[in-house]
């Protein structure tokens, strides 16, 4: 018979029995015993952050660069709240998590810190487990890994603290799932969609994070069909050194991938929802066969209807209709014997010129993607400059990749590169964030990432102003001064929490960081200052 011990000792025992070694979060009145549990008797590591929805953000980034689920803890109340931004950025990005959420004790209906915790957790689209008793414990929380893994979304498990301290048999709960659900295409959607795709003479293969698992395939395929390949901004990488791959698709391609991607007449979709921003609204798939594969019923049809929709596992559908083609001897397109791919995925170029006191923007970031690792894991937070970073700045694969994106947010970045770099502590984490990003989200979690001794390089893009504001009141020729900030040094403000900085004006001083850089010993910050009025406008 398994001894006796206390719920919060079976919440924690469990919680490492899913294979959880690292767990991220913020002690409260109604986790800290959980988390105790979980460092001295299952040997675990917790990382504390010092605002909860950053515990969230970095367990969403380490969830998507290691693989696993990621597991992060609060206490009740506020701190349930305060972590609303980061829950609906996880449901949007489709990352499976499971946050051990405390609850309020059961029988103190007026506690200050009381609040209908379903119903917060339901607004951000997150799933929620409720610990029933403290015998189910065990059971509810096995219930919730599940969830995260098959739902891939954040699931919030709720645990009101009067349990905490009460005796219970623990019990092994593990649930073994089959977590990659999918299926082969049949039928006569599929004897349309590979018709369609046989009589393309301009085919493209385009592929999103859906498909990331499906890479040698979809390379099989392309190569069949003589197709140029491209991915949406979640799969970044997928097809690096593939003599056709033309990158990014949709409104962050270059012009001449963006000609390319109008001239083809079938666009076949892996793993992708097909947002507006892929899409170009419509504009690029207008004029076009379309076939959309995923393995997510939900994914199809939201932003257009297409001409053939399966739903089933994109690696065994492009080995099916490789399959189909040979069967039926469809010579290939030879779509890609007249492209220069060189000339698809090279950006416009840099002017070389800043104002006195300002580096120029695009300069700055090609002279990055020379200096900085390239074995790095690359993160960006939201807002003006990033589209530029993400068609400039390379990635090895699409699992060294993570952008806050998810919900139109600004300040996730920082919290979501200590959460990176945890999970792969032997590689840099770049970090590219705003100004105003980085004072709303990324100082207070700056420390933390000197606390954990990472390997982090952060670039600041300081233009003293929220940018995609400050621009369009520029456009209608209004005064944007409502929109400027006189910071302080972000240089300065990364020293005095421990790390190096260095705040750059011109292409000399870029220079002196970069050579810095070489012998950084934790968390550097190189801080770009540039002129508002003077800077690549968003692509999107």
């Amino acid at each position: 018979m398994s001894p006796k011990n206390h719920v919060y000792q079976s919440i924690a025992r469990a919680t490492h029995e899913h294979g959880v070694d690292t767990m991220f979060g913020l002690m409260g009145d109604a986790n800290l015993f959980i988390v105790d549990s979980f460092v001295r008797e299952c040997h675990g590591r917790f990382v504390p952050a010092a605002h909860e929805g950053s515990s969230v953000l970095m367990a969403l980034a380490y969830a998507c660069v290691s693989g696993r689920v990621g597991v992060a803890t609060v206490t009740h109340g506020p701190a349930l709240t305060n972590c609303m931004t980061a829950l609906i950025e996880a449901v949007r990005g489709h990352v499976p998590l499971v946050i051990l959420a405390g609850d309020t004790p059961t029988d103190t209906p007026r506690h200050l810190q009381s609040i209908d915790q379903r119903e917060v957790v339901k607004a951000t689209g997150a799933g929620f487990e409720q610990i029933r008793t403290p015998q189910t414990a065990c059971k509810d929380v096995a219930r919730a890994f599940y969830r995260a893994r098959v739902e891939r979304r954040p699931v919030v498990l709720n645990m009101p603290a009067d349990f905490m301290w009460q005796e219970v048999k623990h019990e092994n709960q593990v649930l073994d799932v089959f977590t990659a659900p999918g299926g082969v295409a049949e039928g006569d959607i599929l004897d349309n969609a590979v018709g369609m795709i046989a009589s393309a003479r301009r085919p493209l293969i385009l592929a999103g994070g859906g498909a990331v698992a499906a890479r040698a395939q979809l390379i099989r395929l392309a190569d069949r069909l003589e197709a140029p390949l491209a991915t949406t901004l979640k799969a970044k990488g997928l097809f690096n050194d593939h003599p056709y791959n033309i990158d990014i698709f949709g409104t962050l391609s270059t012009p001449a991938a963006y000609d390319l991607i109008a001239q083809s007449d079938c666009i076949i979709c892996f793993g992708t929802a097909l947002n507006d921003f892929t899409t170009d609204r419509g504009k690029l798939m207008s004029g076009k066969r379309i076939v959309q594969i995923d393995v997510d019923p939900t994914a199809i049809g939201g932003g257009l209807h297409p001409d053939a929709a399966l739903v089933a596992d994109a690696g065994l559908t492009a080995e099916t209709i490789v399959f189909w083609l040979d069967k039926a001897e469809i010579p290939a397109s030879g779509f890609t014997r007249e492209l220069d791919t060189a000339a698809l995925t090279a950006h416009p170029a840099g002017t070389g010129k800043a104002a006195d006191g300002f580096v120029n923007y695009v300069d700055a970031l090609e002279r990055l993607e020379q200096a900085l690792p390239k074995d790095r894991v690359l993160v960006t937070d939201g807002g003006r400059f990033m589209t530029e970073v993400w068609c400039r700045l390379s990635t090895p694969d699409p699992q060294s990749f993570v952008s806050s994106v998810n919900f139109g947010a600004i300040g996730l970045g920082l919290q979501e590169a200590v959460g990176a770099g945890l999970a792969v502590p032997d590689r840099p984490v770049i970090l590219f964030s705003g100004d105003g990003g980085f004072m709303m989200g990324g100082i207070n979690e700056f420390n933390t990432a000197v606390r954990l001794g990472l390997d982090l390089i952060v670039i600041i893009a300081n233009d003293s102003a929220y940018g995609a504001e400050h621009i369009q009141f520029l456009d209608r020729k209004m005064d944007p001064s409502l929109t400027q900030f006189h910071w302080p040094s972000f240089a300065d403000i990364a020293e005095s929490l421990g790390g190096e900085g260095f705040e750059v004006r011109s292409q000399e001083l870029l220079e002196e960081a970069l050579e810095a850089l070489k012998n950084r010993k934790g968390p550097f910050l190189i801080e770009l200052r540039l002129d508002p009025v003077d800077v690549p406008r968003m692509r999107i």
